[in-house]
């Protein structure tokens, strides 16, 4: 599969296709083995072995720490990218915001409220679909005006979810 990494300010393509992964047009082999009661993994790549600690931020955002040093990274895959790229330049006119369903779902989760003031980038609605979650995000920063769905909501794609009103 693959996934698209973003850390330090740059994005890289990553494919793992079993114990192998791929970057940068580089394949070499790869495994990453742990315990379910630690954040420690142990990371073989390439046949170096590394200690990784690994913490799960929610929204596909980890924060990994390789020899003392701690990365904020994002990880993105295929999907969710098609399902980004479909909203990101909805609704960029004037007048207020709209944060519209890309796809059928369900409402899981709604992560914000009339009045709140949101960046470019914060959580909104998690709507599920196909029986993953998919966290819709601000694509600017505004505030929240109104939210017209619900949690345990069924939506149709197209459909205004949430709106909002640009900062200026």
């Amino acid at each position: 599969m693959k996934y698209l990494v973003a850390v330090a300010g740059r994005e890289v393509e990553v494919e793992v296709d079993g114990d192998r992964v791929t970057v940068a047009g580089r394949t070499v082999p790869a495994s990453l083995e742990g315990s379910p009661v630690t954040h420690v993994r142990q990371l073989f790549l390439d046949g170096r072995a590394d200690a990784l600690a690994v913490e799960g931020q929610g929204g596909g955002r980890w924060a990994l720490t390789l020899r003392g040093e701690r990365h904020e990274i994002e990880v993105v895959d295929e999907r969710t990218r098609h399902i980004r790229s479909l909203t990101a330049g909805a609704d960029r006119g004037r007048g207020p915001g709209v944060l519209r369903a890309p796809m059928p779902g369900l409402v899981v989760r709604v992560q914000a409220q009339p009045g709140q003031a949101v960046t470019a980038g914060s959580g909104i609605v998690v709507l599920e679909a196909m029986k993953m979650e998919n966290e819709l995000r601000a694509q600017a920063a505004g505030v929240v005006t109104a939210v017209r769905v619900a949690p345990g909501e069924a939506v149709e794609k197209g459909q205004v979810l949430v709106e909002f009103d640009p900062s200026p």
